[in-house]
């Protein structure tokens, strides 16, 4: 039994600690929001009354918090991970956010002894709640062979992909994969309908050929069905391209599709769509047909 302090048990955190409940684990979780405290109660963990207490009997600490600066400040601040966790800790980091402050987060914690690894996921809510998410990890291989018993328990593809911040690029490469898929798909839904052809018919034959992908396997008829409610909402998706976008700067590599994508994304937030699903992409190209 391993002991895990959690921070961050939101839409996605709060299945992936019970999951390790239910593993065996002893999970100390903390959250903002007092009714996600509630439910780890209830799924057999420990609700803390801070990130330092979370933290400072873990051998491993996870968090899974919505950008950046959430993650900074529950690692670098007073009450943080870096202050609290004994030396030796294992800070598993499942956000997504930008490689520079993984980096940063990894040379700053093994001046304490603590050891690294950016592990953001891919598989939305879904993934989450049937412990079957992506997850790609970036790290010393050591820790990474360390952690994976504790990943196996939430994801069914969990690779190492390279050194610290690796798993943050390649997150970024899947939300610029992700993002132009749903933009296809809402141009085939909207191409089909304007054309008199049911677009449930239509894409049930697209998912059968070359044009199949998972989501059109998951999400072809809640689109269809203009059912938006959040697996993963629009306002993080738009934070997730503005990572890619600056993946690429730093990369030095022109990516023209990711930008229009990353213009879509956010004309759906400007729309007021923010907190809709992603595949609610399909507005954005309704309204710019007219059809909206």
């Amino acid at each position: 039994m391993t002991t895990v302090g959690f921070i961050g048990l939101g839409i996605m955190g709060s299945p992936m600690a019970a999951h390790l409940v239910n593993a065996g684990h002893e999970v100390v979780g903390f959250d903002v929001v007092p009714e996600s405290l509630t439910k780890l109660a209830e799924a057999g963990g420990k609700p803390a009354a801070s990130v330092a207490e979370a933290v400072a009997g873990a051998d491993v600490v996870i968090t899974m918090l919505p950008n950046h600066p959430h993650v900074e400040s529950v690692v670098f601040g007073d009450d943080g991970v870096l202050q609290n966790a004994k030396e030796g800790t294992l800070l598993i980091d499942m956000s997504t956010i930008r490689p520079e402050s993984s980096l940063a987060i990894a040379e700053a914690a093994k001046a304490k002894g603590i050891r690294v690894l950016d592990a953001p996921v891919s598989g939305g809510e879904a993934g989450a709640k049937n412990a079957a998410l992506s997850i790609m990890v970036g790290g010393d291989a050591a820790d990474f062979e360390a952690a994976k018993p504790i990943l196996d328990v939430l994801g069914k593809t969990v690779v190492h992909v390279g050194p610290h911040s690796a798993g943050q690029v390649v997150k970024a490469a899947n939300q610029l994969v992700v993002g132009g898929t749903y933009a296809l798909v809402a141009e085939a839904i909207v191409l089909l309908e304007a054309s008199g052809v049911d677009a449930k018919t239509g894409l049930d034959v697209l998912a059968g050929g070359l044009a199949a992908s998972r989501i059109l396997d998951l999400k072809r008829d809640s689109m269809v069905a203009r059912q938006f409610q959040p697996g993963f909402r629009i306002d993080l998706h738009h934070k997730d391209m503005g990572i890619a976008l600056a993946a690429a700067r730093q990369a030095d590599v022109s990516l023209p599709v990711t930008g229009l994508i990353a213009q879509l994304v956010a004309a759906a937030r400007a729309m007021g769509h923010g907190s809709l699903d992603h595949s609610a992409l399909l507005k954005v190209t309704e309204q710019l047909s007219g059809r909206g």
